[in-house]
């Protein structure tokens, strides 16, 4: 027993380690996590190190990672939300299915395959990875772009499009003795669960998790939101649903709760942990042995598969007014098999549609264009042209003056440019985001297009002729950059920054600029201020305190220009013990490096800014 025990906790030890290990290897080389925990799997599997000897078993578990991404994609999704893209969701979705549906069945029957083996080959191998691709989507941050949404939008077509297919199997079986009809008693089993889940997400559950957070127990939180979602997949599963599809729906019917932040939260941490294990579960069940003995066979269904598929995406892509980029990108992204193809081949084996070999031969295939997703996606990222900008309504600077070009109209620079324009000044605005310079011309703001990095857009926006150029930027390589720009070509201008943080404070310092300002000092000196204010000191003694505070800054800052970054620690105000005073070696002495000295100085950061 005690054996039984060590080896099940070696498998856990070993599971967790390989992730561990591999995911953030993978993600800092550019290849993604996806592709570093199908690595992972494939290592400790049946195939590597056989620490994993029954794939299966870790695959079904693990689908419950899936289970949770569409629940919290759903929490995102208020139905007023869904309902606006129904047009990319029974449009554009049913479209993609449709064709690519068909170009790959006729694949499949130029390859000698039976009509039926033929369908739902190809069907299974249409349905792409919502795991996988929402993954890729999310690392990259495109997840709530147009592109990305039209993306989830396709990905929850072809979820809902699981429960058709499934219902073609029984009524492609060879054994099938059925008249063909439909099964009204399943079909009314289906209606009725989810009348059922769309019943208690409206009347029932935002009571009972009020009931819950009143007992003030986390536990009791996380343990009510696990069972939400897992109970809704299950009661979608037993009548005949997807799973993913019903957490989805639980998750639609909450994105409007109260509780709707807090549920996220509590599933967030078993989301990403089971779905990780999801993708290692994949690369364990790639059978090297299917591989090797039909490796022409699998090859050529990989390839042409994905080949055939991606031509299919990027037709009705462009049909539906996509430009060839994002046309391109999304075939790139969606030319794969995905985890339903598993479910919808193992019910065509069950019942004889599908011989072993067939099955373990369709099945690596889909694993395998797993693998090769990420990689084409990094393959298209990299080989197509940028992403084209919308420059409707939005003028490009040309033989422009002012007394004051500001680069920037953020945040920062929003506020900074209301000082220049209280006192009359000639003011010339630039920025790159047509997003913005669209939603600031509706406050009666004229900004101009343009990348303050280009020496060509400086010289068409007047700072040649200016007093001042104000670099209002967020991004502290482009400040940087333009600094240098500004010193260089127009040396008759002040050079006024905005700083991000004390480190690029100081090498703004020996950059000689004119004024630097870190964007978020003077706003948190107002706010102890008023804080200590609202603690009862008087407006005098709270004002005095902020003075001291500001003087002791202004000379760690002079030390630090000199001595380094740990110079004159003394005139912090700490919560510790008090540090030793820092010295270096008289050879060290110079002027800050802050690419180096500033990744130690992140202990004191919030300090600092």
């Amino acid at each position: 027993m005690a054996e039984a025990s060590n080896f099940e906790l070696v498998q856990i030890v070993a599971v967790l380690g390989a992730g561990v290990v591999a995911a953030p290897l993978f993600k800092r080389a550019g290849f993604g996590s996806v592709l570093g925990y199908l690595a992972a799997g494939l290592a400790i599997g049946p195939f590597g190190l056989k620490v994993i000897s029954a794939p299966e078993a870790v695959l079904h578990f693990a689908e419950l990672g899936v289970v949770m991404f569409l629940f919290v994609i759903g929490l995102e999704m208020k139905p007023q939300r869904l309902w606006s893209l129904r047009r990319e969701i029974f449009g554009l979705g049913f479209a993609q299915v449709a064709v690519c549906g068909a170009l790959l069945t006729g694949l499949g029957l130029l390859a000698g395959l039976a009509p039926a083996v033929a369908f739902l080959a190809a069907m299974g191998f249409v349905l792409s990875s919502t795991a996988a691709i929402i993954q890729i989507l999310d690392e990259a941050g495109e997840t709530a772009t147009p592109a990305g949404q039209r993306a989830v939008s396709i990905l929850l077509l072809e979820d809902l499009a699981i429960v058709p297919l499934l219902a073609l199997v029984a009524l492609l079986a060879p054994a099938s003795g059925g008249s063909g009809g439909a099964d009204w008693q399943a079909i009314g089993i289906a209606v009725g669960a989810v009348a059922v889940v769309v019943a208690a997400g409206r009347w029932l559950l935002n009571p009972l998790f009020a009931l819950l957070s009143a007992a003030r127990a986390r536990e009791i939180m996380t343990a009510a939101a696990l069972t939400v979602v897992l109970g809704t997949a299950l009661l979608m599963q037993l009548s005949g649903l997807s799973m993913a599809m019903g957490a989805f729906l639980a998750g639609v019917l909450l994105s409007g709760s109260t509780f709707r932040h807090q549920l996220e939260a509590d599933i967030e941490p078993f989301r990403g942990l089971l779905l990780g294990l999801f993708f290692m579960a994949v690369g364990m069940s790639l059978n090297l042995t299917v591989v090797m003995a039909d490796w022409r066979i699998v090859a050529l269904a990989v390839v042409g598969y994905m080949v055939v598929k991606a031509i299919g995406i990027f037709v009705i892509a462009l049909m539906f007014g996509a430009d060839r980029r994002e046309a391109l990108y999304r075939a790139a992204l969606f030319a794969q098999g995905g985890e339903f193809a598993f479910v919808l081949y193992g019910a065509a084996a069950a019942v004889g549609i599908f011989d072993a070999r067939t099955n373990a031969v369709m099945s690596t295939t889909v694993i395998l264009s797993m693998v090769l997703t990420p990689l084409t996606v990094i393959a298209a990222r990299r080989l197509l042209p940028p992403e084209k900008v919308d420059l409707d309504g939005v003028e490009a600077p040309d033989g422009l003056s002012g007394s004051v070009l500001v680069v920037g109209f953020g945040r920062f620079g929003q506020v900074a440019s209301q000082t220049f324009l209280a006192r009359g000044l000639e003011v010339t605005i630039i920025d790159n985001d047509p997003e913005m310079i669209r939603a600031a011309a509706k406050f009666g703001f004229k900004i101009y297009y343009g990348d303050g990095t280009n020496l060509d857009v400086l010289h068409a926006s007047g700072a040649g002729g200016a007093r001042a150029i104000a670099i209002c930027v967020d991004k502290r390589e482009a400040a940087n950059k333009i600094v240098a720009l500004a010193q260089e070509t127009f040396p008759n201008a002040g050079v006024l920054v905005r700083a991000y943080d004390r480190g690029h404070a100081l090498e703004l310092i020996n950059l000689n600029v004119d004024f630097q300002m870190r964007e978020t000092l003077e706003s948190a000196l107002a706010f102890g201020r008023g804080a200590l204010e609202y603690l009862g000191l008087s407006p005098e003694e709270a004002q005095e305190t902020v003075d001291d505070v500001r003087r002791r800054d202004k000379e760690r800052l002079c030390l630090e220009q000199t001595s380094g970054f740990y110079a004159g620690l003394d005139l912090l105000h700490g919560t510790g013990p008090k540090p030793e005073p820092f010295t270096r070696p008289r050879h060290a002495a110079q002027p800050l490096n802050p690419a180096a000295d500033a990744i130690a100085g992140d202990a004191i950061a919030a300090e600092q800014r």
